[in-house]
């Protein structure tokens, strides 16, 4: 299997009023992939739920929202997404993506399909989290 069949680019634009996180957490089911990885993502929010490094809870943030970074990855065990945005006195605030990330005038994101892989989400005691586990399916390997 070559590169080009490995990875297949799918540029999104994204409209207002959408759920960023669930549009995103929806790509590999609607395109018959079990891996996905966001490569990076633009654009504004006016909602950003995002849970900082080392704290159990998400922060709300409202108002105009400039989504700085996006990326991640995707499995059908669901998004792992990180985000920075910068609100409109030009502070920043990133952390792990939450459910509710709402989309103000657009986001244009680029994520990389990958069919010849399956992504998990498994317990590694050596975190105390659900990391991602990397399968090659049968069959494909890189050349």
């Amino acid at each position: 299997m070559s590169l080009e069949s490995m990875m297949n680019a799918l540029p999104l634009r994204i409209p207002a009023g959408a759920d960023l996180r669930a549009v995103l957490a929806a790509v590999p089911a609607t395109h018959g992939v079990e891996a996905a990885f966001v490569v990076q993502g633009i654009g504004s929010l006016c909602v950003a739920m995002i849970r900082c490094a080392g704290r159990p809870d998400l922060s709300e943030l409202r108002g105009d929202l400039e989504i700085l970074t996006l990326g991640g990855s995707l499995s059908p065990d669901g998004p792992h997404l990180h985000i920075s945005v910068s609100d409109a006195a030009g502070r920043v605030t990133g952390g792990h993506m939450g459910p509710g990330c709402v989309v103000r005038t657009t986001a244009e994101v680029l994520v990389a399909l990958l069919p010849g892989y399956r992504f998990s989400r498994e317990d590694d005691p050596a975190t105390g989290f659900k990391e991602l586990r990397v399968a090659l399916k049968p069959g494909a390997a890189p050349s």
